[in-house]
């Protein structure tokens, strides 16, 4: 198993470092940084990530997350605002147990952080598979940003081996494209009618998710979507 950790616009050079000499302390050097923002560009950075300055230069950067999710199998989005609505809230072993179960040697499992000041979007969040949390005390929840990537690195690993050889999970542009189409579909024939559209189609992309949806069936979901959409179409 791939681990990919993403940042998403990292407001401190001081936090890309120490993220990256937590990431390699647990093997992992996968780092990729979003957005048009640009972190502080002094020094800190190098003094924060003393021996693994190689994955601060390493990383790779995209403007959107939507690109830095594309060849991902399994994505979690990681929140500590409690009072955001989500339709799960895995804890880091949680997720490291999740990855042993559904992703074999040749796939990828991106965990995704937010900004310092308030994290990810609710939009950030409605593009990733899972939602998962540190269980911090309530009083206090919110962590830095190097801590939090310390403590999912750690468990990820601790060694777990995927038993899952023969699986083929979707990758996230496939999913993505699943529920795109589905989100049309519904509008088609006005499923949605008094819904809000954007939380039908979170809980869609959760079911999903939850799913753990193989590359063959979600394939053929969605040409089963597609299929719906344009008889409708016609019939319209």
């Amino acid at each position: 198993m791939h681990v990919r950790i993403i940042l998403v616009e990292p407001l401190d050079a001081g936090n890309v470092g120490a993220a990256a000499r937590a990431m390699k302390n647990f093997g992992f050097t996968d780092l990729w940084i979003t957005g048009g923002k640009t972190e502080r560009t002094d020094d800190v950075s190098s003094w924060w990530a003393v021996g693994a300055l190689d994955v601060v230069e390493g990383a790779t950067r995209v403007d959107t997350l939507e690109e830095a999710l594309a060849d991902c199998h399994l994505t979690v989005a990681t929140t500590a605002v409690r009072m955001r609505h989500v339709f799960e809230q895995l804890t880091p072993h949680d997720v490291a147990r999740l990855a042993e179960e559904q992703l074999g040697d040749q796939h990828r499992l991106a965990i995704i952080f937010g900004r310092e000041k308030f994290g990810l979007s609710g939009t950030e969040i409605a593009l990733c598979q899972r939602t998962a949390s540190i269980p911090t005390w309530p009083e206090f929840p919110t962590m830095n940003l190097a801590q939090s990537v310390a403590i999912f690195c750690y468990e990820l690993g601790k060694g777990l081996r995927p038993r899952a050889q023969d699986a083929d999970p979707a990758p996230h542009r496939l999913l993505q494209l699943l529920n795109e189409h589905t989100r049309t579909l519904m509008h088609e024939i006005d499923f949605f009618g008094e819904k809000n559209p954007d939380r039908v189609c979170s809980e869609f992309l959760a079911m999903t998710g939850r799913a753990a949806l193989t590359m063959r069936e979600a394939s053929l979901l969605l040409a089963l979507v597609r299929k719906l959409e344009s008889r409708t179409r016609t019939m319209q």
